[in-house]
Formats: structure tokens, C-alpha cells, sequence
């Protein structure tokens, strides 16, 4: 009986597997472009930056949809208006920091190319108390990092973190030469560094914690993220900063329900998909849904740095793996033939109408004799600013 029951359960699933069709849902071919607001409304001195954009189909394969020549501005409950200038494709600015009137509430107001009008709520000033500390931790998997803070008075309850990271990073190979033309010549390493980089990445999860169930305002350990023993970002020298936000009880409210629709669904046991009901409401179609909530307040920041000496004997490995030096000689014979080949000038030499396929890094030669050739490799294994930047940031130390 048991071998039947076994041949059936075989039988029922083969036929399931079989029966598989692709189902692609309405949604991702929907006509519908929706607004997407992003931002908060800085009351400090640090500038306010809003991001403005609509929603794309997943069939297109466009990742980003700008909202460009757009009107913004923060308006105040007195009736105080406050313009933010577009400085980049979909991205809006203030000229400074605003220094709002904390007594006072305010909103964004947006106007589009084509004359639709947004408008948010009315909220008030949720300044965040200063970061305390940021801390980490090291374990089998890795580096692990956390941010604690107060408020002392147990105003704000409700936080959210995000964090922009940056580290150095080299390349598999240094090269010490360089081609100019048909020439190879020694490279200068104050103006043409190529092998001391700088990179950055920024957050791309939600990260939230609220104290509103406990007797004191105090968020402790609360993670920000985690980096493996062998990440790259851990080979030389990190650095995180990490902006804290106030929330209200509203604000946090979406803040989560957002973080469960993008970031916790795919099993059985994740919430459910729901609506994500932000405070920005169209004026001209009032039927027609706005993705964002606009919050005002001051934010607080904190920087750390993180040397490989701080933590365990790592091996990290390299983004580019797989890297080799090949040789190439200014006369090389291919086998079996008595022509020479020059693999210098065909490999090495850069000029606008002979772009270099690969970047010399050290003379072959006998002592004192002119080199017969150089070491040399694809450049993603010897130009590190094809990943990052060469520039020092101004905030490295």
C-alpha cells in the first residue's frame, strides 16, 4: 500500500510540473504611471533634496522614470513658500538649508509640465535626537554594524536609518608604466594613480525601530547592515555614515508597510501584499494614487572608520577575479615562424586610431640592456578608477 501511495504522489507531481505555464500578472503591462515622491523635508540647516518620478512597467526593462520641469515648493501653515530648483533629471534642491519655524507645520507642493498638482499634508517639525554611537561587530560571517541613540526627553519613538558607505579598494596589479602613443614611459602616481580607488554605495533597504513599547526612548543595537569577511569594501579602509530620521506614528506606518511590500514577501509566511497609503494627494485627479510620505525635520548624522587591522586575518577576494600578467615582447616568434612580432606595439601602444587593449605594468629586461617587452593585463585588472574614483573624498581621514 505504502509503494502506491509513493507511485501516486510521483504521478501527481510530474503531472503538476507539467502542467507549469508562465503567468504574467496585468500589473506588469498596466497602462497606469503613478507619482513617486521621495525626501523629507529638512528643517536644519542641511539642504532639502526631493526626488521626483513615475512608476515604469516591468515589461519596458527601464529601471528610472525622471519627473523633469517640475514646479516644487515647502509651503508653511502661515502660508510661507520656499522653492526648490531642479538640479539634476527628476531630483529638486533647495538653495540652502531652510531653518524652518518648528512651531510651525509644513508641506510640498508640486506642479508638473503637464499642470497636474500634488499636494501632502500638513505635518509637524519631528527633529531626531543625535546619534549616539555606531558599533560593530565581528563574527564567522563577517562584519556587523549597529547605531544607538536616545531622546532623553521621549518625544520620538519612531526612527529610521539610512547609511552611505565608502572604502578603498586596488586593483589585482600596480602598474608603475604607462603608454603614450608608441612610447611606454614611467607612470606618475601623484597625478595618474590607477591603483588607489575610492568607492561608495549607499543603502537599499528599510531600516526602522521604534521604541514606542518600551518605558524609555532608547534604541539599542539596532542593525544597519552586514558586510562579508571577504567583501572587498573590507580589504584596506571602510567608512560608514549613517543619517537618522524622526518619524511620526503615521510616517512610521508607511515606512513599514513599505519595507513589507518590497522587502518580506516570497514565502508563505510573509505578510501579504497591501495598499501603501502615503500624504501626498493629487489635486487635479483626487481618485489618482501618490506613492511617498513627506516628513519634515532636522536630521542627525554620524561617521565611522574601520581598518583592516581592526578587524580578524580576512582574505577578502577581488570584485575582478581571475586576473593574469601576460607577457609581450617587441620581438616575439610564433612557433614555427622566423617573423618577428611585435606584441608591444599591438597589445600595449595607444594612440586615437590604435586604442590599447591592455595596460603595461612592469619592464622585461636584462641588466643594461633596453627592455624586450613588458608585463601587462586587461585594464579592469590594472585601472581601478574604471570601478571608483582616484579622488580622495574630502571627508577621508
Amino acid at each position: 500500500m505504502k509503494k502506491n501511495i509513493g507511485a501516486l504522489i510521483l504521478v501527481i507531481i510530474a503531472f503538476v510540473v507539467s502542467c507549469k505555464k508562465p503567468y504574467n500578472p496585468p500589473y506588469i503591462a498596466s497602462a497606469n504611471s503613478y507619482l513617486v515622491v521621495e525626501g523629507v523635508i529638512n528643517s536644519g540647516s542641511v539642504q532639502t533634496v526631493i526626488k521626483v518620478s513615475r512608476t515604469v512597467n516591468l515589461s519596458t526593462g527601464v529601471a528610472q522614470n525622471p519627473v523633469m520641469g517640475a514646479i516644487l515648493a515647502v509651503q508653511s501653515d502661515q502660508n510661507a513658500s520656499y522653492p526648490l530648483t531642479e538640479t539634476s533629471p527628476g531630483t529638486y534642491t533647495s538653495l540652502g538649508g531652510l531653518n524652518l519655524d518648528n512651531s510651525h507645520k509644513y508641506r510640498l507642493s508640486i506642479k508638473t509640465s503637464d499642470d497636474k498638482q500634488y499636494l501632502s499634508d500638513l505635518v509637524a517639525v519631528e527633529n531626531s535626537p543625535p546619534l549616539d554611537s555606531i558599533n560593530f561587530t565581528t563574527d564567522s560571517k563577517g562584519l556587523n554594524l549597529f547605531s544607538n541613540t536616545h531622546d532623553p526627553n521621549n518625544n520620538t519613538r519612531y526612527y529610521r536609518w539610512k547609511f552611505q558607505e565608502t572604502w578603498i579598494f586596488h586593483p589585482a596589479f600596480s602598474s608603475y608604466l604607462k603608454a603614450e602613443g608608441d612610447t611606454i614611459v614611467l607612470r606618475n602616481f601623484v597625478d595618474d594613480n590607477i591603483y588607489t580607488c575610492w568607492r561608495s554605495d549607499s543603502s537599499s533597504t528599510i531600516i526602522l525601530n521604534s521604541s514606542a513599547k518600551l518605558s524609555k526612548d532608547v534604541i539599542s543595537e539596532n542593525p544597519l547592515t552586514s558586510i562579508s569577511s571577504t567583501s572587498e569594501k573590507l580589504g584596506s579602509k571602510y567608512s560608514i555614515l549613517v543619517t537618522q530620521y524622526a518619524l511620526s506614528g503615521g510616517a512610521y506606518s508607511f515606512w513599514q508597510n513599505l519595507k513589507k511590500n518590497t522587502e518580506q514577501l516570497g514565502s508563505i509566511f510573509d505578510a501579504q501584499p497591501s495598499q501603501i497609503a502615503g500624504n501626498i494627494h493629487s489635486l487635479t485627479n483626487p481618485a489618482e494614487p501618490v506613492i511617498g510620505y513627506i516628513s519634515v525635520g532636522a536630521t542627525s548624522s554620524l561617521r565611522i572608520f574601520i581598518t583592516n587591522q581592526q578587524l580578524p586575518n580576512w582574505v577578502t577576494t577581488p570584485e575582478v577575479q581571475n586576473c593574469k600578467l601576460d607577457t609581450f615582447l617587441y620581438a616575439y616568434y610564433p612557433p614555427g615562424s622566423k617573423t618577428a612580432f611585435n606584441q608591444v606595439a599591438e597589445y600595449l601602444y595607444n594612440s586615437p586610431g590604435h586604442p590599447a587593449s591592455d595596460i603595461p605594468v612592469n619592464a622585461i629586461s636584462r641588466p643594461g640592456s633596453p627592455p624586450l617587452g613588458y608585463s601587462g593585463s586587461i585594464p579592469e585588472c590594472v585601472d581601478c578608477t574604471l570601478r571608483g574614483t582616484n579622488v580622495q573624498p574630502a571627508f577621508w581621514k
